[in-house]
């Protein structure tokens, strides 16, 4: 019997390089990084905290926010549904890590923010969540990040050209403003 092995994207690309253009191949590379630290830190999150990656983005952005912040701009900055929202902030309310109000300016709007207990909960987790990266990092040395920092803000300022270009070779009128 022959185990079958997983292979990620890259591996996959990289069976035969010459089949898939450079760009492509760093595209595969940056997307297995991303989904091998974003799996960890989901892992050490549920590990030790018992919070998922979800609630913790959704502390880290009320972090900001002391006074708080409506659903709908919550929803707006972690560019998730209302829906999304309304389900974490709910288990994040009964965890008492949140509290939640009517909006003094629009009645129909929910205001949210972190208690000083979670604002606590959230310290001890971006803590380690900094550590963590730190230790997930520590191959590369200061210049190495500086360099790998300069090429991949070159690869937004790419990535966004395309973007506002729209697709090759589509009309004009199809691409969206």
């Amino acid at each position: 019997m022959h185990e079958r092995v997983h292979l990620d994207h890259e591996a996959k690309a990289l069976e035969a390089p010459a089949d898939h253009a450079a760009e492509l191949r760093l595209w595969l590379r940056l997307l297995t990084l991303s989904t091998m630290i974003e799996g960890e830190v989901r892992r050490r999150l549920r590990d030790r905290f018992d919070v998922t990656l979800p609630r913790f983005d959704l502390m880290a952005q009320l972090v900001r926010a002391p006074d708080g912040m409506t659903l709908s701009d919550v929803s707006k900055r972690m560019m998730v549904s209302n829906g999304n929202v309304t389900g974490l902030v709910e288990r994040l309310v009964e965890s008492g890590h949140l509290d939640r109000r009517v909006s003094e300016t629009d009645r129909r709007a929910q205001v949210i923010r972190l208690t000083d207990a979670g604002l606590d909960a959230f310290r001890a987790m971006a803590a380690e969540h900094e550590e963590w990266i730190a230790e997930m990092l520590s191959g590369l040395d200061e210049d190495e990040i500086d360099t790998l920092m300069t090429l991949l803000g070159k690869v937004k300022a790419s990535t966004r050209t395309a973007m506002e270009k729209g697709p090759a070779g589509a009309p004009q009128e199809d691409v969206p403003r």
